[in-house]
């Protein structure tokens, strides 16, 4: 039978595919026949070198090989073998039974060693413990792989940040599905996709560009329900640009759906000579892809969320800043000032959003106030306690809007004083929230160094004295010093980059 015709006998393209390789046809002929009625894959070649160039192109689970060989014997080829595709079973066949020489190849990476002349059964009987014992490896993996996703699902679930959420379930398939490059692609919520992450195993080889996958082919292909799992050339009609160099051996796409609509695709991709991704993989990506997929679309209606949250407090404060045209700009500025002194303070990411969203809205109560605030000169006594009232009302705006009420102590009360005599409570010391003595330096200090109805700004060096002379009775001690420090560094930056400072 010649080695074409050995392949008749394979059930199907999952069966086990085994290379035979001796430089005596005889032996490659008899080896193809019976292990292909067997039911196995087979294929020859006639030296370690030809051997090489069949494992380039094409996935097996099995090598057989002589040990003396010429070009290239079985042990070279072991070595090869572990370097480029170490999941393969490797088998020597000699003729030279000595202790040393077992020993050696098995050192080398062989699984288990034939002595010349064999019997078939032998030959065949110690593949078929190979392969269950590759079997088993391969369920306890699964085993891990079960327990791995338990927890990626987990972390899935618990987060609303995309980032978060799109790093965990690369992370997932470069190292549970072990790809060499792992891509999620994403609908623009126009109609088209984009490559939203991709990520490349640490210890990767690749040479090139690894090519770009072609959505509008992938959403025809998945137009139906059936799976997508790939081999070498057959993935090439998927890129929209094809890898460079580096060639595919073996690729998963998983459709990301919500309710039925595609939301994107989740690809793990194959470069690694022999490293083909099989059907237990492709099923664990599938079940990460569809807890992926809709922990995507809420992380993407959060972002959303987000930005309107983020668009109505700035509108909220533009409304502020047009009541009176002496404080256009006065939000913003206090939101900076309260952002680098919460920054320099150590707060955490979340904290220091919190506190620059409350001072761009810690005015809005004088929406409240019925009163002129341009008049010229200072407020009448009347005026000033309708004016008292403003974190009051601002308190009292914020309350029926839910995602809001973080911001309200800041808004509600940074007008405390550290000693007690601050309004609208007359809250003292640590009693006043972090929140609200932050913004209630930042408010002082541009309120003195802005231009108001009554006077013109203050000096920088002016406001920073008065505020040092306030430190502990209106001002918080340790804010005061930190917020010194932080205004300091700030105009030094401003300086640095050529901008224009006040006075």
């Amino acid at each position: 039978m010649s080695e074409d015709q050995s392949l008749q006998y394979a059930i199907h393209d999952e069966s086990p595919r085994i290379l035979v390789v001796d430089d005596e046809r005889m032996i490659r002929e008899v080896l193809a026949d019976f292990l292909s009625m067997e039911g196995y894959l087979v294929r020859t070649a006639e030296d370690g070198n030809a051997a090489l160039m069949e494992l380039s192109r094409h996935h097996y689970d099995v090598v057989i090989s002589d040990l003396k060989m010429p070009n290239m014997g079985g042990i070279e080829l072991l070595e090869a073998v572990a370097k480029h595709a170490p999941n393969v079973l490797t088998i020597i066949m000699t003729g030279f039974g000595t202790v040393e020489t077992a020993i050696d190849a098995m050192k080398r990476g062989a699984y288990d060693y034939i002595l010349k002349p064999f019997k078939v059964e032998e030959v065949i009987h110690v593949i078929s413990r190979g392969l269950d014992k590759q079997r088993l490896h391969a369920e306890n993996l699964r085993l891990k792989e079960a327990l791995s996703l338990y927890k990626v699902s987990e972390a899935i679930a618990a987060s609303l940040s995309l980032d978060e959420v799109l790093q965990t379930v690369t992370d997932t398939a470069i190292h549970e599905v072990r790809a060499d490059v792992v891509t999620i692609v994403l609908d623009d919520g126009e109609g088209g996709f984009f490559e939203r992450r991709r990520e490349v195993h640490p210890e990767a080889q690749l040479e090139g560009s690894t090519g770009v996958l072609d959505p509008h082919v992938l959403r025809e292909y998945f137009s139906e329900d059936r799976p997508l799992r790939v081999h070498g050339k057959n993935g090439m009609r998927y890129f929209a640009v094809e890898p460079e160099q580096a060639r595919l051996t073996s690729m998963i796409v998983i459709p990301l759906r919500v309710r039925g609509r595609m939301i994107g695709f989740l690809a793990a991709l194959s470069f690694t000579r022999g490293k083909r991704f099989d059907e237990g993989q492709r099923k664990l990506l599938t079940m990460v892809g569809s807890r992926a997929a809709a922990a995507i679309e809420n992380a993407k209606l959060y972002e959303d969320l987000k930005a309107t949250f983020e668009q109505t407090i700035q509108g909220l404060a533009r409304t502020i800043d047009k009541m009176d045209r002496y404080t256009a700009g006065h939000s913003d500025r206090v939101a900076l000032y309260a952002t680098l002194l919460a920054i320099r303070m150590g707060l955490t990411a979340d904290q220091v959003q919190t506190v620059r969203q409350a001072a761009l809205l810690h005015d809005i109560g004088k929406i409240g106030c019925v009163m002129n605030l341009n008049k010229p000169g200072k407020l009448s006594q009347e005026e000033y306690e309708i004016f008292k009232k403003h974190p009051g009302f601002g308190r009292d705006i914020l309350e029926p809007i839910k995602f809001l009420h973080p911001l309200i102590p800041g808004v509600h009360l940074h007008h405390e004083r550290w000693d007690g005599r601050g309004y609208p409570l007359g809250l003292k010391g640590q009693e006043i929230p972090l929140l609200a003595r932050i913004i209630s330096i930042a408010d002082t200090y541009d309120a003195m160094t802005s231009d108001r109805a009554y006077r013109r700004a203050l000096p920088h060096e002016v406001a920073v004295l008065e505020i040092d002379r306030c430190s502990g009775l209106q001002f918080d001690p340790d804010v005061t010093n930190d917020f010194q420090k932080c205004i300091d560094l700030h105009r030094e930056d401003l300086l640095s980059k050529g901008e224009q400072i006040p006075e």
